[in-house]
């Protein structure tokens, strides 16, 4: 597999394409962006039907195996709408901070959604009341043994929430409360914009693009932006600690009042896995961190600083001359993903001539990347910042895996698609593994391969350290907040030793503010978004490795283990798939070991700096 040198598309001698536009097109599912009277009225017989949902359910339970299907039916199709308007909503919203209307919108959506929530609340709790016998002939008709897992795991989350009168009550408050503060959030730290001087002159930039220049060779430049970065921050730290300890305390309130006794207890159930597979990643992260201070360490001495900063995390080490354009990029992906799988450099293809990606530098836009799926219309869509780093080409190619995990799952019932977090970075990280190596192997001198193997070095970094310690800030907040109000200066101090932990010391500056600037602490659609991304780094890893091995006939291997994440949960699936045992240190020292590689090269092409 990948035993043939790629072609030099780093210097864009082969392009596959010219002149791509670089902004998405939203108007093929609804023309008129956040005014659409298409979306306004799509809305309107969605909001309807959702409550003509909720009164069938209210009439009792289905006297029979067809009406039960015919629910079910119900279920899914209105799952697959609200998906289809979210996802649009998600797509305004991030294009264009300051489209207040956007907002309007999405206020509606997410009502419909907290309806619909209690409406399958009520259904949980019929599903959860019939008899286990009855209960077992339903999973067996051949109309719904493809949702047995789904069913059953609906069943069982049932059994731990409180009385369907009290769930629908906190649906219906969450909507102006819990949410209500995560969408302040972003409308408040949406308009931020930092100054910053650049050749003399003052620049003004969008916490996304002060971001990328944060990457830059230059360290007075990077510690210059740093210095600004947590300027704005603690400009806005009083309202994002608000905003923070209310979303906590809702939590914690639910919580109590369901009887969960730990914060972990919804994020391991949302991501399907246990706290044996939990504590065995990290563990063995942990035993592994002698090898990336040793990295870091020689960083910071071949950069030559007397003090290595959070700032300094992205610093480049080595040189290129490569600036990739939109279309080079383009072109150098869909090359490495054909090497791989050719169902994969087809869907990429399509991505960028049908415009699903967002990639234009621009102020205005949202920070950070992402890729939403519009399963009505069977696409997805992209969005990221993209300016020509090789950082930017390998967020491109993550994005394009989770558009290309949504598309081998497009023709199984919609109940069957819901993957957690964790497994949703498994074709993500892998897609962006396999254009990592690629660069390597395409580059034209040392100096080039030594910063690409740095950028890979890097990634290992931000996943194995930096996502440590937003998992060690976040549960040791929730310890405080058990007490009362987490302070500003205690937030700080909370996140600071977290930082020094996860990175074991090897930073000399820290990032004080990162908990305030990191918008998954505010996410009330995912508990505790954060060690789900570490997770899905070295379950790819070990796929990577197991892709390595497997030859051409991986394609239809890995797609039947994409097509099985909405299924299993993810102990099962590692074993179903590629032989392994989770909640044991063996697969994860493997995957380690696997991410880790380059390092012995790393330390000899800079032994002499």
């Amino acid at each position: 597999m990948w035993n043939h040198s790629p072609k030099d598309l780093l210097r864009g001698e082969s392009s596959l394409f010219r002149d791509l536009n670089q902004t998405w097109n939203l108007e093929v599912f609804f023309p008129g962006g956040s005014r659409s009277h298409a979306f306004a009225l799509y809305l309107d017989r969605l909001d309807e039907d959702v409550k003509a949902f909720s009164d069938e359910v209210a009439e009792g339970r289905p006297r029979d195996l067809a009406a039960w299907v015919e629910r079910l039916n119900k279920v899914q199709g209105l799952t697959r709408r609200l998906r289809q308007s979210s996802a649009f909503v998600s797509c305004l919203n991030a294009q264009d901070v300051t489209d207040r209307y956007s907002r309007v919108v999405g206020g509606r959506v997410r009502q419909i959604q907290a309806s619909f929530a209690s409406v399958l609340t009520a259904l949980d709790r019929q599903i959860l009341d019939i008899p286990d016998d009855r209960w077992g002939e339903i999973l067996s008709a051949d109309e719904l043994k493809p949702l047995a897992f789904n069913l059953t795991e609906r069943r069982t989350r049932a059994k731990d929430k409180l009385p369907l009168e009290q769930e629908i009550l906190v649906n219906e408050l969450s909507v102006d409360g819990y949410h209500g503060w995560s969408d302040l959030y972003d409308l408040v730290t949406g308009r931020m914009s930092l100054t910053i001087l650049e050749d003399g002159k003052e620049v003004t930039l969008s916490p996304g693009q002060a971001a990328n220049r944060m990457s830059g060779p230059d360290p007075a430049v990077r510690r210059h932006v740093m210095e600004r970065w947590e300027e704005a921050w603690a400009k806005e730290a009083e309202f994002c600690a608000l905003a923070l300890n209310r979303l906590a305390g809702y939590r914690l309130a639910l919580y109590r009042r369901r009887g969960w006794d730990s914060v972990l207890r919804e994020p391991l159930e949302y991501n399907r896995m246990s706290q044996a597979t939990l504590e065995a990643m990290w563990d063995t992260i942990n035993r592994n961190k002698d090898r990336l201070v040793t990295y870091m360490n020689r960083k910071k001495r071949v950069l030559g600083l007397s003090e290595l900063g959070w700032q300094d995390l992205g610093a480049p080490v080595g040189k290129s001359e490569s600036k990739m354009t939109y279309d080079d990029a383009a072109s150098f992906i869909v090359e490495q993903f054909g090497r791989v799988s050719d169902k994969m450099a087809d869907l990429a293809t399509r991505a960028f001539r049908d415009r699903w990606i967002e990639a234009e530098d621009r102020p205005g836009k949202r920070m950070g990347g992402f890729c939403t799926s519009f399963p009505e219309s069977k696409e997805s869509r992209i969005f990221v910042t993209f300016s020509g780093t090789l950082g930017n080409v390998a967020t491109v190619a993550h994005e394009l895996g989770h558009a290309f995990h949504q598309s081998v799952m497009n023709d199984l019932p919609p109940m069957a698609q819901q993957y957690a977090m964790n497994v949703a970075e498994t074709a993500s990280t892998f897609s962006e593994m396999v254009v990592a190596d690629a660069a390597v192997r395409a580059a034209k001198n040392d100096d080039e391969r030594l910063l690409l193997i740095d950028d890979k070095l890097q990634r290992a970094v931000a996943l194995l350290m930096n996502i440590q310690s937003r998992f060690l800030f976040e549960t040791r907040f929730y310890e405080e907040r058990r007490k009362g109000m987490v302070s500003v200066r205690c937030l700080n101090e909370i996140m600071v030793e977290a930082q020094k932990e996860a990175f074991a010391g090897a930073l000399d500056l820290y990032h004080p503010h990162f908990w305030a600037s990191k918008l998954h602490f505010y996410s009330t659609g995912v508990p505790f978004y954060n060690f789900p991304y570490t997770f899905g780094f070295l379950f790819s890893a070990g796929v990577y490795s197991w892709a390595r091995e497997a030859g051409r006939e991986f394609e239809d291997r890995y797609i039947g283990l994409l097509r099985d994440t909405g299924r299993m949960r993810v102990e099962d699936l590692a074993r179903k798939h590629i032989g392994q045992d989770l909640t044991g240190p063996a697969f994860w020292q493997s995957a380690i070991d696997l991410v880790l590689s380059d390092l012995p090269e790393f330390l000899d092409m800079t032994s002499a700096e």
